[in-house]
């Protein structure tokens, strides 16, 4: 055990210093409520828990606090980039519930969990030094959950926290706001149940000075202007946010730790880099008859005569291909600017050649493939029975207030997309990241239909926003299977390349509709905006400057919806409208209404009708009621045949309509040991007469009083058992009982 008052010295070594990081056992608490307009209040405090991390912050709002905690190596990776990971873990027994798995503990990230996790990850990366290339881990653990108020944006701001009160240079903090829109208002950090009846969910992610960070969010196709106004108020919002953390941090912050940065390579090496590259590389970006494999081909074949100049050296020449990048770089948006034209021979504003077609296979539900330029996804849909709905798991039912999905989008990026080798099977973060972002932007147009609906979008060819190419090829697809969507949607992605002025503030930038994949790479900005003509259903920002100026993101928008009403317009010379009809393999949906007593005849013993259905012909047979049935069929063929089945099972004169008491001939047509088995009409299911019921005295068998397979008998009947729903038949009420015989007491 330690002393209370002891204090743990950690020696961090790097390659020329050490640090000291002092640990109290007694920390002091700290402890800031931020308010905010609505009335609402986010509360932090450090110092409690998690004290040997480097930062951590515990973030409340309700009842739903979630810890962060931030933990970076003392050692340089030798990689060129950040190695940061961000891990979201919802416990069960954050909202009192144990989960339902074989094991009953946590396992796997859930598909929320990881896309609250990308949420995080961009909300905090563009704000980490150019430099800085030390891994670094963030993991935020929800400690409560009070099922009002929802976690991601409490995560947020829990890893901001952590990151500025930690001793890992950053040039945060963030604040990240949720907004929602409820009869034309605005609702800041709505609850589970405002949020249902909310036509905007948009996450703010803001840092000082009101510079957007990140945007994430989806909507019911609201109108741009309303998008516009929510986001310069989450941005107000977040300001509270960032001054609160930084009050925090000034109170109980560490100080940022020194770290090493590697020594830059010798002026005169970059220079004959730049001497026997540059001009190649203009002429590389400025040939447009270069597709994506062709210019990489070039570009990779200078780059590697250069490196070959280098070969008798001892220079490492992962430091040449970076500096051989940078200057890639460099010249690529330098171009831009000159120009305002892109390496493909576009303008700034100018989409790429579209093509698109329908129909593709006659068994397919529905399907189309969309082209851009060189990205290509073929989408197709899937419709099947209610029963195939996705259910999801209860800590998600909880945060979202969704119990199952009936429409769900499934993201397919295999490797050959690129033309490179890689791994297939289950889909990775990026996969799941983008397959949710596309369902977000169909979700709002599809109606509710009786069945559950699958569209799978898978990508062909890829060079750059494929998320959005799938969203087009979904609305496509779904038109062609005969959805009747609120309207087609589309989905484009912006970019962004900009300079800086000597104190790091914009001074100059270009805004780049429809982006290539190298125009991703190189550029600061990827912002996908998907929607109808009407107004927007999703959008999300990827921004890798440290905050943006609410004008760019103001005009960034507007360029996107231009660019989206012309590619709806190039869609509907495709496909206009849903199509008439359903084709002849389309599911069929129907209800039949069986008797009570008859369910027996349909189910088969054991239910053994109803699984041979299915087995054979697809059909699915579900119970809507006590006598109702919900009939799916994969096709109209299919629902005939069943039909013809059913009947066939349940074919008998229709019952007649037994009077309760009255009197009834009856015919036995098997004797048990319990009592007789008899029936009253022809096709008739068989019903007991107990032992009990077939005479006054106590009998063990039937046979006593005579009767055989074949006699007739006479019986009253009682109706049918409540629970059983058996036919209930008396013999013995109608035979007065034995005379009562005296008994004497007297033995002698």
């Amino acid at each position: 055990m330690l002393h209370k008052k002891c204090i743990l010295l950690t020696k961090l070594k790097t390659k020329s210093r050490y640090y000291c990081r002092f640990l109290s056992s007694q920390a002091k608490l700290g402890v800031i409520d931020i308010p905010f307009t609505n009335g609402t209040t986010l509360k932090l405090s450090t110092g409690r828990y998690a004290r040997f991390a480097d930062g951590a912050c515990v973030v409340s709002l309700g009842n739903t606090s979630v810890l962060s905690t931030v933990v970076s190596k003392a050692k340089q990776n030798p990689t060129s980039f950040l190695p940061l990971t961000v891990d979201y873990r919802q416990k069960a027994a954050a909202a009192g519930r144990i989960p339902t798995n074989f094991f009953r503990r946590e396992l796997g990230p859930s598909e929320k969990e990881i896309l609250t996790s990308r949420v995080i990850d961009r909300s905090l990366r563009p704000l980490f030094p150019n430099n800085y290339n030390y891994d670094t881990q963030i993991v935020c653990n929800m400690l409560a959950m009070d099922g009002t108020n929802l976690p991601e944006t409490v995560a947020i701001n829990a890893a901001s926290a952590a990151l500025a009160l930690s001793d890992v240079p950053w040039n945060g903090p963030v604040g990240a706001v949720r907004l929602g829109q409820i009869d034309n208002e605005l609702i800041i950090n709505p609850t589970r149940k405002e949020l249902e009846k909310s036509v905007l969910n948009l996450i703010v992610t803001a840092t000082s000075s009101n510079l957007v960070v990140m945007l994430e969010g989806s909507a019911s196709d609201i109108l741009q202007q309303d998008l516009l106004k929510a986001i310069k108020l989450g941005t107000k919002e977040a300001q509270q946010i960032v001054r609160g953390i930084e009050k925090l941090q000034k109170d109980h912050g560490k100080m940022k730790r020194e770290y090493e940065i590697q020594p830059p390579l010798e002026q005169n090496i970059v220079d004959t880099i730049k001497i026997l590259s540059s001009m190649k590389i203009r002429e590389i970006l400025s040939d447009f008859t270069h597709d994506k494999t062709s210019r990489d081909n070039a570009i990779s074949d200078l780059r590697q005569t250069v490196l070959n100049q280098f070969r008798d050296t001892n220079i490492d020449v992962t430091r040449l291909q970076d500096c051989f990048n940078e200057n890639l770089k460099q010249i690529f948006r330098e171009m831009i600017f000159e120009t305002d034209t892109r390496c493909d021979g576009r303008h700034l504003d100018q989409l790429r050649d579209i093509s698109c077609q329908v129909s593709l296979y006659e068994p397919l539900h529905g399907s189309a493939v969309f082209q851009r330029g060189q990205t290509q996804v073929l989408c197709t849909v899937a419709f099947d029975s209610p029963d195939s709905a996705l259910r999801v798991d209860t800590l998600t039912m909880l945060t979202s207030g969704i119990k199952e999905k009936s429409f769900f989008l499934h993201y397919e990026f295999p490797p050959y997309a690129t033309g490179e080798v890689g791994r297939t099977g289950a889909p990775g973060r990026r996969e799941a990241g983008h397959g949710a972002l596309a369902e977000r932007g169909l979700l709002p147009v599809v109606p509710q239909l009786p069945y559950t609906v699958r569209l799978t979008a898978e990508v062909l060819e890829s060079n750059g926003s494929s998320s959005m190419a799938s969203v087009c090829g979904g609305s496509l697809a779904l038109m062609d299977a005969g959805v009747p969507l609120g309207g087609p949607a589309a989905g484009v992605a912006v970019g962004l390349v900009s300079k800086a002025d000597e104190n790091g503030h914009m001074a100059d930038y270009r805004i780049l509709t429809d982006l290539l994949g190298i125009e991703d790479y190189m550029g600061d900005m990827d912002f996908k905006v998907a929607g109808t003509k009407k107004g927007i259903t999703a959008l999300q920002a990827d921004i890798k400057l440290a905050g943006l100026p609410l004008r760019v993101v103001m005009e960034a928008v507007q360029r996107a919806c231009d660019a989206k009403a012309k590619i709806i317009d190039i869609m509907n010379q495709c496909l206009d409208a849903p199509r008439q009809g359903l084709k002849e393999n389309m599911p069929v949906i129907e209800e039949i209404e069986v008797e009570a007593h008859k369910r027996p005849k349909l189910h088969g013993l054991g239910g053994s009708n109803l699984k041979k259905l299915y087995v054979e012909t697809g059909v699915q047979v579900t119970p809507v009621d006590e006598t109702k049935y919900s009939v799916f069929a994969p096709s109209r063929p299919a629902m005939d045949e069943a039909r013809s089945r059913m009947a066939s099972w349940l074919t008998s004169e229709r019952t007649p309509e037994l009077e309760f008491g009255a009197i009834y001939k009856a015919r036995v047509v098997e004797v048990r040991d319990i009592g007789v088995l008899v029936t009253l009409y022809p096709g008739m299911s068989p019903a007991l007469v107990h032992n009990t019921q077939l005479d006054h005295r106590k009998i063990m068998h039937p046979s006593v009083l005579g009767l055989e397979v074949g006699s007739e008998i006479q019986v009253k009947y009682f109706g049918r058992d409540p629970v059983s729903g058996q036919v209930r038949l008396s013999k013995k009420v109608l035979s007065s009982p034995p005379p009562a015989v005296v008994r004497n007491l007297d033995k002698s």
